[in-house]
């Protein structure tokens, strides 16, 4: 490990390499010194496993932990309760662990509210958001409530104005006070609970926020930990976040010296943790198999080092990370792959950019084999075209 100060470059090798280790991605002895190989510290290096589809979670979490498998994400999350799923970064559903709830609330909360993207007809005024987030966590005490039925303790709670189908949907109109679900989540009001049959439930996480200007700051220390360097924009892209909002808060952070600055190849002036100026010698090495909306694939900044050339055009929708699951190689995205599953039959088709050699080979043959393990079936691979499109 070299150590850099703010007078040195640090390169994005360099930067690539931590942010494996520290996620457990690189195969390195470094790798158990930041990232436990458990379910929740995988979770929690990776600040939170994206879940809008839950299975693409339970592979982020298990692909990191060697031994893991899906059940075992399941049962930190439903059983143990370890884990939490609830909305996330940029207002989307993750796992996040329960013993940092507080500060996810606290920060999520923190964040000032953008524009509103819904028509004038059916915003909803600050008030009235307010009533809906103290119905929200009312009627979810002590409660596991189907969205069906949450909505009805709303409105009884609020008023018919909630009830008012004014919000688009899949097939109709979504009531009024769905809107602001998210920000009840960020809140701390509510978080999901175990499945009814087929319907999701929610109920109350029961975590009380934590002030808003310390949960903000852990946050950025926690960030800049598991992807720095980076600047206020890469923050402020990776949160869904005010982009004037970021870059006074890591201002207010550098004069209280818990965040200091490098200068980032490609990006110029960049900020770790404060003390963290130790990056790994040498460059990245391995083959990875990443599944939709992983972490490590959205948050590494600048997106079109680690998708270079070929792979901006071919693993990226539009420049957005997460709608391909993505090969990597030596730390770069190299391909893309999608798994199809049968019974206990997994069939997972892998489409390099680039041919493999015969060791990159086996170490991909090895990646499916831990793949069938995480989801406890049998996979059988095959290295070709994949012909399904994004988010398939």
């Amino acid at each position: 490990m070299t150590t850099r100060s703010r007078s040195t470059t640090v390169s994005w090798s360099e930067a690539n390499a931590r942010r494996l280790d520290r996620q457990s991605l690189s195969g390195s002895a470094a790798a158990a010194g930041h990232a436990a190989h458990d379910v929740t510290g995988g979770v929690a290096a990776m600040l939170g496993a994206h879940a809008q589809v839950l299975s693409a979670a339970e592979l982020s979490v298990a692909l990191r932990a060697p031994g893991v498998t899906r059940t075992d994400v399941r049962t930190a999350l439903w059983t143990d309760r370890t884990l939490v799923k609830t909305f996330g970064p940029r207002g989307t559903v993750h796992l996040l662990p329960a013993g940092e709830l507080a500060m996810w609330t606290g920060a999520l909360s923190a964040v000032p509210a953008g524009s509103s993207p819904f028509p004038k007809a059916a915003r909803m005024t600050p008030d009235q958001v307010e009533a809906v987030v103290a119905a929200v966590a009312d009627a979810l005490a002590g409660a596991e409530l189907t969205i069906d039925e949450l909505s009805d303790e709303v409105i009884g709670r609020t008023g018919p104005w909630a009830g008012d189908l004014v919000m688009p949907a899949f097939q109709g109109m979504w009531p009024r006070w769905r809107q602001v679900l998210h920000l009840a989540g960020h809140r701390g009001a509510l978080c999901y609970g175990p499945n009814r049959g087929r319907k999701a439930t929610y109920t109350s996480p029961g975590t009380v926020p934590m002030p808003g200007p310390e949960a903000t700051a852990a946050l950025v220390r926690r960030y800049l930990r598991a992807y720095g360097p980076a600047t206020p924009v890469h923050f402020a892209q990776w949160l869904s976040a005010p982009r004037g909002w970021a870059g006074r808060l890591f201002e207010d952070l550098a004069g209280a010296g818990e965040i200091e600055e490098v200068t980032f190849e490609d990006c110029g002036a960049a900020w770790v943790a404060a003390g963290d100026t130790r990056f790994p010698s040498g460059a990245p090495r391995g083959v990875r198999l990443l599944p939709y909306f992983d972490a490590f694939a959205i948050a590494s900044r600048p997106r079109e080092r680690l998708f270079h050339g070929a792979a901006y055009e071919r693993a990226l929708a539009g420049g957005q990370a997460g709608n391909f699951p993505v090969l990597l190689v030596d730390g770069a995205v190299a391909g893309v792959w999608h798994q199809r599953r049968s019974g206990k039959r997994i069939a997972v088709t892998v489409e390099p950019l680039q041919p493999l050699d015969a060791g990159r080979t086996r170490a991909l043959e090895e990646q499916v084999e831990g793949l069938g393990k995480a989801l406890e079936g049998t996979p059988e691979l095959t290295v070709g075209k994949v012909t399904v499109g994004g988010h398939a």
